[in-house]
């Protein structure tokens, strides 16, 4: 599923927009994602991940590839 975190699954939530006088509208709440190369199986992938994940250390980010000239 597309704008979702591929690790824990978070996506959008839905809603409505209350204005002063009660008129209701559909709105949606998006996930922060981050795209992240992260070390998945010994291998390197890149992920739609969420900030939450990363902050509390469920994504094992890949080390940063040096560039040669």
């Amino acid at each position: 599923m597309a704008r979702s975190c591929e690790i824990c699954g978070k996506h959008r939530s839905v809603g409505h927009n209350v204005s002063h006088a009660n008129n209701k509208t559909k709105r949606t709440w998006q996930p922060n994602l981050q795209r992240v190369r992260a070390q998945v199986n010994g291998g390197v992938r890149r992920l739609r991940v969420c900030t939450r994940c990363l902050r509390s250390g469920r994504v094992l980010k890949a080390p940063v590839r040096s560039v040669t000239l």
